[in-house]
């Protein structure tokens, strides 16, 4: 089992249980970023191979619901988990192979919180995403 303290600290600070099962999803998750669920459960079963299904997606939901993960899901994607959260940063998809990458808001803080109109809306979020090739991709074409 994975003992990284630092996640088992967050989970406390979040209100939750420290659990196996959850220790190793922020471990798996920390070092894949942008790893979508079904890869999240083949890693975490090499580490706990009764680990069901059903209980990565519970794991899942609920670090992502205190904010310790963070869920996107790009159009025509599935869902793809990070650690990275809190900071204004944003992701450059390729549109031919999938690869997501991280990208930092060229502004350095939060322009994209305040929406020309905000409509009565209490904005706390909002997603960028590029569209693009990457290196590879690119080079093939």
């Amino acid at each position: 089992m994975t003992t990284d303290l630092s996640n088992a600290d967050r989970l406390r600070a979040a209100g939750l249980r420290v659990t196996q099962p959850r220790i190793v999803v922020m471990d798996v998750v920390h070092s894949h970023p942008h790893v979508d669920t079904d890869t999240v459960f083949t890693l975490a079963r090499t580490v706990l191979p009764a680990v069901s299904r059903q209980a990565i997606y519970d794991v899942l939901d609920a670090v992502t619901a205190v904010g310790l993960m963070r869920r996107i899901q790009p159009a025509g994607h599935v869902a793809r988990y990070e650690m990275r959260v809190g900071d204004n940063h944003h992701h450059v998809v390729c549109r031919s192979c999938g690869l997501i990458s991280d990208a930092d808001c060229a502004l350095g803080e939060a322009p994209c919180l305040t929406p020309s109109h905000s409509h009565g809306f209490v904005v706390d979020e909002a997603e960028v995403t590029f569209w693009g090739f990457c290196p590879d991709c690119a080079t093939r074409s």
